[in-house]
């Protein structure tokens, strides 16, 4: 009786930290902001002494990793993750001046986010987005007499390519790989070396330069770059072309910035774009969209470069310590009233 009555009394205990972390978890990502201020107690990894000693960059040369040790600097397979302080800015230009590079940037304004993003987002990249570089810019949007007039710094470029209106904003997500894979096919990809895809609802607030330029670039997500790898919002239904199943996955990459080469570029947007067409044919759709496919693409495919979430910041999570220099900066949402 003794034995049943202690087996019970661990039975209660361990639901009642079970339902303990539970109501920890759910407060941390649905509630009380104070509990968000604990992540910074994750620890994020230490880039070996070797391996930082071996990190160099076509852009930045020899990397300094060593400046910043109290975040990761490099991934488990040698790719540097770019902070402030870890690359000379001025290396970075002088190289991308010597070698006579076009950059394309891209963006898609449809709906109401063109009135309520574009102009703010293309007025701050003239500002801040490879200054000194020259740069054409592609806005993907249904209404192209409603994008606004930016002045624009010479040698840089702004075109305008229409596309449909989709009939859920989940479509306009879906259907941007498929619509930049085409475009990369044809004049940005003719015009350009390296592009950037990027959302609209953001803008800069700092120099985002060469040193972001690789063959292939992700950006580590502002809101889960501290978490552990079971708690990222992989797709985990196995039917989905973008399924990451447990213990697979590095970080959690972000859909609003990625980029590289066209011919890098044409093969991520190639395979997001068949796996959506897949998933739809099983009358699927992966839980965060393109950004779940595009997750799949770089566990398969490992990125040159990995941004820091200085280069791609949420003003929401507030101040952090290792966030020196915020490149981009979400903007406010407004869903309700731009997804109507």
């Amino acid at each position: 009786m003794a034995l049943k009555e202690r087996l019970r009394t661990w039975k209660r205990l361990f639901w009642l930290l079970i339902l303990f972390a539970l109501g920890l978890l759910g407060l941390y990502l649905y509630g009380l902001p104070v509990i968000r201020h604990l992540e910074v107690l994750i620890p994020m990894g230490v880039c070996p002494s070797a391996r930082m000693a071996l990190l160099r960059d076509n852009f930045t040369g020899l990397l300094h990793p060593w400046a910043r040790p109290e975040v990761l600097t490099c991934t488990s397979w040698g790719a540097p993750i770019i902070w402030d302080g870890t690359f000379d800015p001025a290396v970075a230009q002088r190289e991308a001046l010597q070698q006579n590079l076009t950059i394309g940037l891209t963006v898609f304004a449809v709906g109401r986010y063109l009135e309520k993003y574009l102009a703010r987002f293309l007025e701050t990249a003239e500002q801040h987005f490879m200054v000194g570089q020259r740069v054409v810019y592609y806005v993907f949007t249904e209404r192209p007499d409603a994008v606004p007039r930016v002045a624009l710094a010479p040698g840089r470029l702004l075109r305008v390519e229409r596309v449909a209106r989709e009939r859920r904003w989940q479509d306009v997500s879906m259907q941007r790989m498929h619509t930049l894979h085409e475009a990369l096919g044809g004049r940005l990809g003719r015009e350009a070396r390296f592009v950037f895809c990027m959302d609209v609802d953001q803008y800069f607030h700092g120099a985002f330069g060469p040193e972001a330029l690789a063959e292939s670039v992700a950006q580590l997500h502002s809101w889960h770059y501290r978490w552990p790898r079971w708690l990222l919002p992989y797709e985990r239904d196995a039917r989905s072309a973008a399924a990451l199943a447990p213990g697979e996955g590095d970080f959690y990459y972000h859909a609003a910035v990625f980029g590289g080469s066209v011919a890098a570029l044409r093969g991520l947007t190639a395979h997001c774009a068949q796996g959506q067409r897949r998933d739809r044919e099983l009358g699927l759709e992966a839980r965060w969209h393109d950004e779940s496919h595009l997750n799949k693409f770089f566990w398969l495919h490992k990125p040159a470069k990995v941004l820091s979430p200085e280069f791609c910041w949420s003003p929401d999570i507030g101040s952090r310590a290792e966030i020196r220099r915020p490149r981009l900066l979400w903007a406010p949402k407004d869903y309700a009233l731009l997804r109507d």
